[in-house]
């Protein structure tokens, strides 16, 4: 948490964006202290599904390049159940900034491979110095998301192996996650939970530019877009979210397998 001078010595914007973060930060705490409740003595449900989806992921990369004991691993996000977990390999670990809470709310799974508390804009490693770095749908929870995207480049090796999903959306959600964003920002305490949970909302365009301008080999890239409308499109609820998303899609899932050049 900042200390007052810290907020002295930055600017507005860059405090709100702060106090969004944090706050996305919190409800992320909040569902997950109900789920663990929820799970309780069933946690090796967890487990197993874990492994069977990590597994799943372990033979997308694999095809690009052969798992080795000695490869370092890194999950950006591993969050309470991410893939470092049932990932498999000696020199896996897992970064969130709250890793210290899910080892208490989850401790079966996050006993099967080390975490450390940081956040993804700063990760405290060297340059080049993991193998394969997977981030699996967290960056749209984080303060600056797209510094995350940098961070993963830079501590992965030449020749090394990303894989990385976000959550995408119609352009729509971005104007409305902005006016969400700036009417807190300006004291009126209204929150929206699609908007309060994630402080960003990715089209397929724009994160596709990012990802564009590194140096990748783009092995396999794809999204969920069309099988997310289509589901959307043929919902029967009718409540105002159900609708909405029958002309603005949402939650598609963007995927990319690259290699670093």
């Amino acid at each position: 948490m900042p200390t007052d001078l810290n907020k002295q010595n930055i600017g507005w914007y860059d405090r709100k964006r702060r106090d969004r973060g944090r706050r996305a930060l919190e409800r992320q705490l909040d569902y997950q202290e109900d789920k663990s409740a929820s799970f309780s003595g069933h946690e090796d449900e967890m487990v197993r599904a874990n492994f069977v989806r990590s597994q799943q992921i372990r033979r997308k990369i694999e095809s690009v390049k052969p798992f080795c004991e000695s490869d370092k691993i890194l999950e950006v996000g591993s969050g309470a159940h991410g893939l470092i977990f049932g990932l498999g390999g000696s020199f896996g670990i897992g970064v969130d900034p709250l890793a210290v809470d899910y080892k208490r709310l989850f401790p079966k799974i996050q006993n099967t491979a080390p975490t450390i508390a940081a956040i993804g804009e700063e990760l405290p490693f060297d340059d080049a110095s993991f193998d394969i770095v997977l981030s699996d749908n967290v960056i749209d929870h984080a303060e600056r998301p797209l510094v995350i995207i940098d961070e993963i480049i830079r501590v992965l090796k030449p020749g090394g192996v990303l894989y990385f999903t976000v959550n995408i959306h119609h352009p729509f959600y971005h104007l409305a996650s902005r006016a969400h964003g700036a009417w807190n920002a300006l004291g009126l305490k209204f929150e929206l939970s699609p908007f309060a949970d994630h402080t960003i909302h990715l089209s397929e365009k724009r994160i596709a530019a990012v990802f564009a301008r590194l140096p990748l080999r783009v092995i396999e890239q794809n999204t969920t877009i069309r099988a997310t409308k289509s589901a959307q499109r043929s919902s029967k609820a009718t409540n105002p979210d159900a609708l909405l998303k029958k002309v603005f899609f949402k939650n598609a899932l963007f995927e990319i397998v690259a290699e670093k050049v």
